[in-house]
C-alpha cells in the first residue's frame, strides 16, 4: 500500500514547486507550503528507492543468471555492477543495470559542437536481442530520439532534464521500452531504444537471440546506448533488482563469464558471432 502512495512522489514534488513558482507575496503561507511539498516528495522518493534495495534473502547467494549478450559485435560496458553496487541507483531497480555503447564513437568535446544527431553514432540502429526465451509484457515506441548530451552543456542540461523526467512516469525516463518475461519470476528491460522500431508486440513469444528492436537514444540518454537490467518483477517501480551474467570476450580474445566492467570493450563470445564481420572492430 505505501510504494503505491511513494510512487506518486513526483505529483508531490512538481505540486510544490508551482506553488512556489506562482508565489508573489514572498516568503509566507503559499511558500511555506510548497517548500514542505517538496520536501515530502523528495522523503516519498527517498522512501521509494531504500523500498527497492535487494532483499536479503537466500535470492541474494544465488548465483547471477546467465543469459546471452543482447547484442552483436564490439560494445563498451559503463554503468555496470562489475565495477559498482547498486550500478546505477536502487531506483527503479537497477541495482544490477549496465548501459551498453557501440565504438568507436564520436568522442565527447567541451563545447563544440553542443549536440550531435544520435545517426552520428554506430549504436544508433544497432539491432538488440533476447537474452533468453521469453514474452513481451510492456512496450512502448512512440518518443523521439534526442541530440545527444556529451558536451558540457549537454552534461547540465540532462542533469535538470533528469530530474524532470523523474517527477513523471517511469516512461519518461526509459524512453521507449520492452519487458520481457524470462520466467521464474525473471523480467529484463530493455531501455532508450530507437522510436518505431520495435519488432514485438506485448503478449508475443520470443526465443533467445531473437531481433526485438533496435537501439536508440529516447528518454533520459546522454548517446545512444542501451540500458539493461533484470528484476524480479514486472512492475518498475516496485521490483528488485537482480544478478545477471553473460558469455563474452574481450580485445584480447580473452573469454569470461560475468559482467565486463566499466569502460571495458566486448563482444559476444557465440560461434554465430564469430562468423559475423563486425566494421566497427579495431
Amino acid at each position: 500500500m505505501l510504494q503505491n502512495v511513494w510512487k506518486r512522489y513526483g505529483l508531490v514534488v512538481a505540486a510544490g514547486t508551482v506553488c512556489i513558482v506562482v508565489n508573489a507575496q514572498g516568503v509566507g503561507p503559499l511558500w511555506f507550503t510548497g517548500l514542505a511539498l517538496v520536501v515530502v516528495g523528495l522523503l516519498m522518493r527517498r522512501a521509494m528507492t531504500l523500498a527497492q534495495r535487494p532483499p536479503r534473502d537466500e535470492r541474494d547467494e544465488a548465483p547471477p543468471l546467465a543469459l546471452e549478450v543482447p547484442v552483436s559485435g564490439r560494445w563498451m560496458a559503463r554503468n555496470g555492477p562489475a565495477t559498482k553496487v547498486p550500478s546505477h541507483t536502487h531506483n527503479l531497480a537497477q541495482t544490477y543495470a549496465i548501459d551498453l555503447a557501440r565504438r568507436p564513437a564520436p568522442e565527447p568535446v567541451w563545447f563544440w559542437p553542443v549536440a550531435r544527431r544520435p545517426e552520428d553514432y554506430p549504436a544508433f540502429g544497432e539491432p538488440l536481442l533476447a537474452p533468453a526465451d521469453g514474452r513481451v509484457v510492456a512496450a512502448g515506441d512512440g518518443q523521439r530520439d534526442h541530440l545527444s548530451r556529451s558536451s558540457l552543456f549537454g552534461v547540465l542540461y540532462v542533469v535538470a532534464e533528469g530530474f524532470v523526467r523523474s517527477l513523471g512516469l517511469p516512461r519518461h525516463l526509459l524512453g521507449n521500452h520492452l519487458v520481457l518475461d524470462l520466467g521464474d519470476g525473471v523480467y529484463a528491460v530493455f531501455a532508450h531504444l530507437r522510436r518505431r522500431s520495435l519488432k514485438v508486440a506485448v503478449g508475443d513469444r520470443v526465443t533467445a537471440g531473437q531481433p526485438l528492436a533496435e537501439c536508440g537514444n529516447s528518454g533520459n540518454s546522454t548517446e545512444p546506448h542501451l540500458h539493461f537490467q533484470l528484476m524480479d518483477g514486472p512492475d518498475i517501480t516496485s521490483a528488485h533488482g537482480l544478478r545477471f551474467s553473460w558469455r563474452y570476450q574481450d580485445d584480447d580474445g580473452q573469454e569470461h563469464d560475468g559482467v565486463p566492467a566499466d569502460n571495458t570493450c566486448f563482444s559476444p563470445a557465440r560461434a554465430e558471432a564469430a562468423d559475423r564481420p563486425d566494421p566497427y572492430a579495431p
